[in-house]
């Protein structure tokens, strides 16, 4: 099974011949996602709710897709990244322990090192507090399950988009708007913040100096711009982003159905494990 959590509720789909997806609703004020502060303000309806998704089993590996805004991800460029995992650790955390508002050396920590040309490495870095990623991992463990693999939405998501050229997407969900620009295959740059609001003119506000500082800094313009989690506002983003941006723009989609702002992580998750999903 595939877990997503949102605000809003709590996404899941079980794998199988067929692949069945769920969503269970969170009561308002069940959560409240932050990177600083305790996440799981009514513990008890969590816990219903994702029990109400979990059948009663053995202990089971299944996937948990974290909201963006409880983590910290960046892109890390390095002129030489050392081979030895432990001396990689400890440098990724002294280059973010300035950039983060919490403990580097007491979170939870994951990177990659994307593969690159010459010697110069792009670390893709993703970063909470343990104490954060531990409650919501907590009812799952509780309910037989063991979150083998914990993951941030935006970067589950990105499955969805095409590989090809500068590509950059604007993920909405609540107030927090992720941005995500990939060269080709390569992340090279990730912004997650809680906006004003939805509004388009607050989403505007950073899409614009993001694509200046990409023509800038990534030798070119952005090829297009993907929306995710827009809902009945899509349209009309597309519309006025197009006009603004001068850039191609177009929603997010999946074989599954259309990728909103509390299931496009794990839409994408499924799509990066099988071609038909």
């Amino acid at each position: 099974m595939v877990f997503e959590i949102s605000e809003a509720g709590i996404a899941a789909a079980r794998l199988g011949a067929r692949t069945e997806l769920d969503f269970r609703p969170l009561k308002p004020g069940t959560l409240s996602v932050s990177p600083v502060k305790e996440n799981v303000v009514d513990p008890d309806e969590f816990v219903m709710a994702v029990r109400s998704l979990t059948p009663a089993q053995k202990r089971k590996d299944v996937a948990l897709i974290l909201p963006d805004y409880c983590v910290r991800i960046a892109v890390l460029d390095f002129d030489d990244f050392p081979s030895d995992v432990k001396e990689q650790a400890s440098l990724v955390r002294f280059r973010v322990k300035r950039s983060v508002p919490f403990d580097v050396e007491s979170a939870a920590l994951s990177y990659w090192a994307q593969p690159g040309t010459n010697k110069r490495v792009d670390v893709v870095t993703v970063i909470a507090p343990l104490e954060i990623v531990a409650r919501y991992e907590s009812p799952f463990r509780a309910a037989g399950m063991n979150p083998g693999l914990v993951t941030a939405s935006g970067i589950a998501a990105m499955e969805l988009a095409q590989e090809g050229g500068l590509t950059v997407m604007a993920k909405l969900t609540g107030h927090a708007l992720t941005v995500l620009v990939r060269d080709k295959s390569t992340l090279k740059l990730v912004r997650c913040l809680e906006l004003p609001s939805a509004d388009l003119d607050d989403v505007a506000s950073v899409l614009i100096p993001t694509l200046v500082y990409i023509e800038d800094n990534l030798g070119g313009r952005a090829d297009q711009l993907i929306l995710c989690g827009f809902g009945a506002a899509t349209d009309e983003a597309q519309r006025r982003f197009a006009d603004e941006l001068g850039v191609t723009v177009e929603p997010l989609r999946s074989p599954l159905g259309t990728p909103g702002e509390n299931n496009a992580g794990l839409l994408g998750y499924l799509r990066s494990i099988a071609r038909n999903n």
